[in-house]
């Protein structure tokens, strides 16, 4: 007979490769819908810089580097060219205001000067003559003017002696006419006389003024001719250091050639370049503080020189208390040149993270330690040790501010530790 066989009671070999289908399935479907698929990259903790985001006052500072320079410079330009003669003193020496540095020779000059010289001298003898020949026209004029009146005066009192004679009959009509018609005629003659004095007198007058001008302008030309001569010995404007002097025994110097220049001594400023970042934020009348042997001194930026090269800007800098002892120019200084008021903010250690990002995000340390993930941040201000902070960071979270040029811009970096086993 056949024999009734029993199914045997718990789970089966097939169950269980059913449920462990089931659950690779499970995870599989979790893994895709909630997996974590960023991109990750493993990184020696031991090699990076890990500093925490704090809370303090963020001083508004920048730190730059200024070279001494005198307060002013004055260039010394040759005003009149010729031949250097004689260098009287050397670059270094100190000068006082009208000290003669350079002689030069200019025979043109000499020989325009003696002509000029000539023609003043011919002018003046030419008003001298104007002169003397007014005063002998003047007196020339005046006697024959007394003649004609003295004439007149006489021919006037034969003319009303013929007058009675003629009426009483006593004399002809041709005596009578004669001398009336002298009186007139000489009366015309004397009236004539006095209008010629006069304008005789007037273009007299104009010829010597004309002449008077002519020699005070050609007086005022050889003044200044003179003076040129005068301008063949190169002075110092002012008093000061002789910084520069370029010419040589023998050379030949052109109007307008610069020829050295003067250091003013009275006072010292700071030659300071500054990264085009800041051109916005910095302005005249910024106070910084400078750093002289240990001793800090205040000065504060008095011009400022838009044009950027080489990615700066220059700005000078005056001392406002007192200047340095033995401050010597050429010296370098380090300045603390602040921008603005100290406030409390979000502190970043500066580091290397800037360059690759830009500071638009940072990697932030998990509280675990044990990874880093981005995050997009937002940097404001910065000074030498610290970004200011703006958003998307918290006080006391850490975040790896060293550079960023190996990790490649994954979303995740895998924090190892060769010590840990």
């Amino acid at each position: 007979m056949d024999k009734k066989i029993e199914k045997k009671k718990g789970i089966t070999k097939k169950t269980i490769w059913i449920g462990v289908g089931v659950i690779v399935a499970l995870l599989l479907f979790y893994n895709l819908v909630f997996g974590d698929r960023s991109s990750k990259l493993n990184v020696d903790s031991e090699k990076i810089t890990i500093e925490p985001v704090s809370r303090d006052v963020f001083q508004d500072y920048i730190a730059v580097q200024g070279i001494v320079q005198p307060i002013r410079t004055i260039y010394l330009d040759a005003v009149e060219g010729g031949r250097v003669e004689e260098i009287l003193r050397e670059e270094g020496s100190m000068l006082q205001k009208g000290d003669v540095i350079i002689k030069l020779s200019n025979n043109n000059l000499i020989l325009e000067i003696s002509n000029t010289e000539a023609q003043v001298l011919r002018t003046i003898n030419e008003l001298r003559n104007a002169r003397n020949f007014m005063q002998q026209q003047l007196l020339s004029s005046n006697i024959e003017m007394l003649k004609l009146e003295n004439q007149l005066v006489q021919l006037d009192r034969a003319y009303q002696k013929n007058k009675i004679l003629h009426q009483s009959e006593h004399i002809s009509d041709e005596v009578f006419l004669k001398s009336e018609e002298d009186y007139k005629t000489t009366k015309k003659l004397l009236t004539l006389q006095r209008e010629n004095h006069v304008q005789d007198s007037i273009y007299r007058s104009v010829q010597v003024a004309s002449l008077e001008e002519s020699v005070k302008y050609m007086s005022e030309n050889l003044k200044l001719a003179k003076k040129r001569l005068d301008n063949l010995n190169i002075k110092a404007p002012v008093s000061g250091e002789l910084a520069t002097l370029n010419p040589e025994i023998g050379e030949v110097i052109n109007y307008g050639n610069r020829v050295g220049t003067i250091n003013v001594l009275d006072s010292y400023k700071l030659r300071v370049e500054i990264d085009e970042h800041y051109v916005s934020r910095v302005e005249r009348g910024l106070y910084g503080e400078c750093d002289f042997a240990g001793v800090k001194y205040k000065a504060r930026i008095s011009k400022l020189y838009p044009e950027v090269q080489n990615g700066r800007f220059a700005v000078d800098m005056v001392f406002t208390d007192q200047v340095p002892a033995q401050i010597r120019i050429g010296q370098t200084s380090r300045i603390k040149l602040e921008l603005g008021e100290s406030q409390p903010a979000l502190l970043l250690t500066k580091g290397g993270f800037y360059q690759s990002t830009g500071g638009q995000w940072v990697y932030v340390v998990d509280p675990s330690g044990d990874f880093a993930v981005q995050r997009t941040v937002t940097i404001g201000r910065q000074n030498p040790r610290y970004y200011e902070v703006l958003d998307g960071l918290a006080e006391g979270e850490k975040v790896i501010v060293s550079s960023y040029e190996s990790f490649g811009n994954v979303d995740k970096l895998i924090l190892k530790n060769k010590d840990k086993k």
